[in-house]
């Protein structure tokens, strides 16, 4: 058969060469990758066998086997699984752009110690090229279940590697390590001994469903010995929390969510009844670097009696809790059960509907119980939670409930939502809040002035979601959420009266300027006016109380949503020498022509005030390096 070699691309020979070097100080992580990459594609041929029966495959005897020749210094890792075609060899194992190998790269040398950098090995799905750490050539050969020819793959992790077609493969993969010299002093161990394949079979390969079988000594004499069984198969959701350790647990997790670190909590469910199932969730200690793109893939897989039927099953939980890892095993479904039917399931609604529930009541006592462990919960996740703010109406309390929020009473404590209404000032009848890309910029907006010249609490919210969940929710124990950015803001509780006749009086004084305003900046405003939420700047630009705000506006438009252009209002500080002395120019002038840029400047300011972008700003600067050289 035709040989043909191929390149790394740039990115892999880096990752590459960081294998064979190892920035990993426990090589042993190679053998759980190979055992866990078998166990999957195991698993994706059950399934596919179930889908279809026709499926030319052998499944009568599915199985991970474990070679080692001590002479030829050779492991060899063997499962009669699913398999792989020529093409998919080259996609999945010739090139690994797909894996996220840049953030990959970028990570790993970020990692602060070694077990961070070993968590990231499973997370990218680059285990296989953990081989590299302990192996000189690594060759693997596989065929695709129900196809004729297999493919052998050979590279020794330097440039390139090789694809051959082959007539003689079986049914599966296997991968064959060329093992380098044993060197203890870099930890890297004897892998053709039987004692150190056992010992790192059962530390991370226990729990797996499938078989890992390996052939034990031959002493001499003997016949040759049946293969042995190295993992105890046990499926740990069926059994006691007594007889578990957490060690076993977090093994679990490790395997199902390719995330080497601890879980933050284990979570254990078993319904008893008219509809039967057990489950065994994981809330993570980390986010995933993925977590928010379109193609994130959720972690809870479907069991039926035991029987592996898909790996993230979208239906068990909703999309807010999709970092939430973990198993579930029905008693009552068909094996052959599709994600349609799923989707229509009653008893599959009913068990998304405990879980969720149970998942959130889980948090809620981490977040009444252990303080640190809340704060590292809600700096990964909080983000992903508050999206069931707007999406699921039934859990909105419960959310609420282990909801926090920076806040203005404390640089570097969040607040809840009960703890703000607590601190609610005599006559305050609403909680303010207002959102922006980052705390220091929204601190510092003009929107603000009013509210810390008062000393009245005010929710800083950053995340993109912040500004739709809080139009979603409206209002939190009878008191209405309101941006300090939109509507009118009256802060003076009890009418004065002295107060009320000074305002009026500026109204009057100013009612010239505000109506000139109006029409010289009409294409971009719809009203001006005088300011209560002003004591520092001249101006700010705020949205009616039912308006989009542009940050609102910028994502529609970003998820391919076309939606009108909202005309804001601009407020002046009638306090403030800018805003005076443009009012007296005004109403000496009867030719206002020179005006005209002031209030373009004036507007301008006010928008990148908050953070806003000039609508021409080759013109903003113009307009500015003229002023600059007339004061020169």
């Amino acid at each position: 058969m035709t040989t043909e070699t191929f390149e790394f691309q740039v990115e892999a020979r880096q990752l590459l060469q960081l294998m064979i070097h190892s920035v990993y100080s426990n090589k042993d992580v190679f053998l759980r990758e190979l055992v866990s990459n078998a166990s999957d594609a195991l698993d994706k041929l059950r399934l596919e066998k179930l889908r279809d029966d026709s499926l030319d495959a052998d499944v009568s005897d599915l199985h991970i086997e474990i070679d080692v020749d001590k002479e030829a210094r050779t492991l060899t890792v063997r499962d009669n699984g699913i398999g792989m075609s020529y093409d998919e060899v080259g996609q999945l194992i010739g090139t690994i752009a797909n894996s996220g190998t840049a953030t990959f790269l970028k990570e790993l040398r970020e990692a602060q110690d070694a077990a961070n950098a070993e968590g990231l090995i499973g997370q990218f799905g680059v285990g296989f090229y953990s081989g590299f750490m302990v192996a000189d050539e690594v060759t693997l050969v596989t065929r695709r279940a129900g196809e004729g020819q297999g493919t052998r793959w050979t590279s020794r992790g330097e440039s390139t590697y090789t694809l051959e077609k082959v007539d003689d493969a079986p049914q599966g993969t296997s991968v064959t390590l060329h093992l380098k010299p044993a060197d203890p002093e870099n930890q890297l161990h004897d892998y053709t001994s039987p004692w150190t394949i056992k010992q790192i079979v059962k530390r991370y390969s226990d729990f797996i469903t499938w078989p890992i079988r390996m052939v034990p000594e031959k002493a001499d004499g003997e016949d040759a010995p049946e293969p042995e069984t190295l993992n105890s198969m046990k499926a740990l959701w069926a059994r006691s929390r007594d007889e578990v350790s957490d060690d076993e647990y977090h093994e679990l997790y490790k395997h199902i969510s390719h995330d080497w670190r601890e879980p933050l909590e284990t979570i254990r469910l078993q319904a008893e009844g008219t509809f039967e199932y057990q489950a065994l969730l994981f809330v993570p200690s980390h986010a995933p670097h993925d977590l928010f793109t379109r193609d994130f893939k959720r972690g809870v897989q479907l069991y039926v009696k035991r029987v592996f039927i898909m790996d993230d099953c979208e239906a068990l939980l909703p999309p807010y809790l999709r970092f939430v890892k973990g198993v579930v095993d029905a008693q009552d479904l068909s094996l052959n059960v599709s994600r349609e039917i799923l989707q229509q399931d009653r008893h599959i609604r009913m068990m998304q509907r405990r879980l969720t529930k149970k998942v959130l009541s889980t948090i809620k006592e981490i977040k009444t119980k252990d303080a640190d462990r809340y704060a590292t919960f809600w700096r990964e996740f909080g983000t992903a939670l508050k999206e069931g703010l707007v999406t699921d109406s039934e859990n909105r309390d419960a959310i609420l409930a282990v909801a926090s929020f920076a806040t203005t009473h404390a640089e570097d404590e969040p607040t809840t939502l009960a703890q703000y209404v607590e601190r609610m000032k005599d006559g305050q009848d609403d909680i303010y809040y207002i959102t922006g890309e980052s705390r220091q910029s929204i601190e510092n907006s003009p929107h603000m002035e009013a509210f810390r010249d008062k000393g009245i609490e005010v929710l800083l919210l950053t995340d993109a979601v912040d500004e739709v969940w809080v139009d979603a929710v409206g209002e939190y124990e009878g008191k209405k959420l309101r941006s300090v950015a939109k509507g009118e803001i009256d802060l003076d509780g009890e009418k004065d009266e002295k107060a009320e006749g000074e305002r009026e009086k500026q109204a009057e004084d100013y009612a010239g300027l505000l109506g000139w305003m109006r029409e010289q900046l009409d294409e971009d405003i719809k009203e001006v006016r005088l300011s209560a939420r002003l004591t520092v700047s001249p101006a700010c630009v705020v949205s009616d109380a039912h308006d989009l705000t542009p940050a609102l506006e910028n994502m529609y438009r970003a998820m391919g949503q076309e939606v009108p252009r909202t005309k804001r209002i601009l407020e002046l500080n009638p306090g403030h020498p800018l805003v005076k002395n443009l009012n007296e120019v005004y109403k000496e002038r009867e030719d206002r022509s020179g005006l005209v840029e002031s209030a373009e400047l004036l507007h301008t300011l006010a928008v990148l005030a908050e953070g806003g972008q000039p609508k021409d700003p080759a013109r903003f600067v113009k307009l500015v390096a003229d002023r600059l050289e007339r004061t020169l």
